[in-house]
């Protein structure tokens, strides 16, 4: 290939590149404008709703007529379903109680009325600040808007513009209950951070999830299957893997061998987490975790720290994925300081409203918990209040 086929080639790439991206922000321009539009649709439906009818004749009666003529002058998209979309997507993200309230914004949306399509969302930006601000596909809103919990959508919605998700991924994790695992696996104190900042990857505990869900690896729950299976079911879905462990997860092996003092071990998977600049040995066991299964991790995590990580490298973490773990053999056989983890997989979708009545015992006991503590420093100041006075008493007489 000679130089004037190599400068033809090169310019073709770069003008490709820039086509490619024109066409993407163009998309997106188009997307964004899309759902500026429907939340303004929405807001405008549940204003008039708002003076007339009841909800249930509204819907009956108005917006069919109203998705009628939309589609015949629009064409198709406007049907009765995406009328009644708009209205609960302005209902979710209009941020304030529906009242008489909406009537001061009418007002203004109807001396708006001329602006052309493209201008909407910068209008709309503008007239409702920072509050309003939508970067997602409306696709990815049809499935936000139905999550009931305020702070589990915004967790949703942070993740989806952090990660990119695309609206199978956003399904994905929101079925197999990203958020509530992530919050059983957190510090009580922490949870608000999930719904203001979404996942953020700081210190070895934040990569934890209990339980992993795998149902990826199309084991069957009741079958019997070595770990040896279980490697080789992750080995061959090892993108999916990598992205239910969470952000930040490389692979460098499997069956990593070291040998120290002439005895040959081996660890299942080798993993690196870039964002916390840390190795992440992973042992899985088929069966019920055992103090044996934790101690050969800590020796793992002891070599790995003492012979193989770089001075600049954060120390090396544990996890033990198992089918059946005991939280009080863990902290009995563990230190305090141990950089080892154990934690369940599931090889199905886990049941959400399982989850989340845990959620709601674990923040009622952490309550509870800090209610009493309260208490216990009441009466401990009490206390000492009473030997104080005793104390002075004694010295007058």
């Amino acid at each position: 290939m000679n130089d004037i086929q190599l400068r033809e080639n090169a310019l073709f790439e770069r003008i490709s590149s820039l086509i490619d991206l024109a066409h993407k922000r163009v998309k997106t321009t188009i997307d964004t404008t899309m759902v500026y539009t429907y939340y303004g649709v929405g807001q405008y439906i549940v204003e008039d709703e708002q003076q007339g009818e009841r909800r249930a004749q509204y819907g009956q009666a108005v917006l069919k007529n109203l998705s009628a003529r939309l589609t015949n002058k629009y064409g198709e998209g406007w049907s009765v379903d995406t009328l009644e979309n708009c209205r609960k997507f302005y209902r979710v993200y209009s941020g304030y109680e529906i009242s008489s309230a909406v009537q001061t914004k009418s007002e203004t949306l109807s001396r708006e009325s001329d602006i052309q399509p493209l201008e909407i969302s910068e209008t709309l930006s503008r007239k409702y600040g920072n509050n309003l601000s939508f970067t997602l596909s409306w696709s990815h809103y049809l499935v936000l808007m139905r999550i009931k919990n305020e702070e589990e959508r915004r967790f949703y919605e942070i993740e989806c513009q952090k990660q990119d998700w695309s609206v199978r991924q956003l399904k994905r994790e929101y079925g197999a209950s990203l958020y509530e695992r992530l919050v059983l696996s957190r510090d009580p104190k922490e949870v608000l951070r999930l719904s203001q900042e979404g996942h953020t990857i700081e210190k070895p505990n934040d990569i934890i999830k209990d339980p992993i869900t795998l149902e990826f690896l199309g084991l069957q729950r009741d079958s019997s299957f070595s770990e040896s299976n279980l490697e080789s079911a992750i080995i061959s879905k090892l993108q999916n893997f990598l992205l239910e462990m969470g952000k930040g997860f490389l692979f460098e092996a499997r069956q990593k061998k070291f040998t120290f003092n002439e005895k040959h071990f081996y660890v299942d998977l080798v993993l690196y987490n870039r964002l916390l600049q840390c190795y992440v040995l992973v042992d899985l066991k088929a069966d019920e975790l055992s103090h044996q299964d934790l101690g050969q991790m800590q020796m793992y995590v002891n070599y790995y720290d003492r012979h193989v990580k770089e001075a600049f490298e954060k120390p090396t973490i544990g996890i033990l994925l198992c089918k059946d773990k005991d939280d009080a053999l863990v902290e009995l056989t563990l230190p305090e300081d141990a950089n080892v983890y154990a934690t369940s997989y599931e090889l199905c979708i886990p049941d959400k409203a399982i989850l989340q009545s845990k959620v709601k015992q674990w923040i009622l006991e952490f309550e509870e918990q800090r209610e009493q503590s309260q208490v216990d420093l009441d009466s401990t100041e009490s206390r000492r209040d009473s030997h104080e006075v005793q104390y002075e008493e004694s010295k007058e007489d």
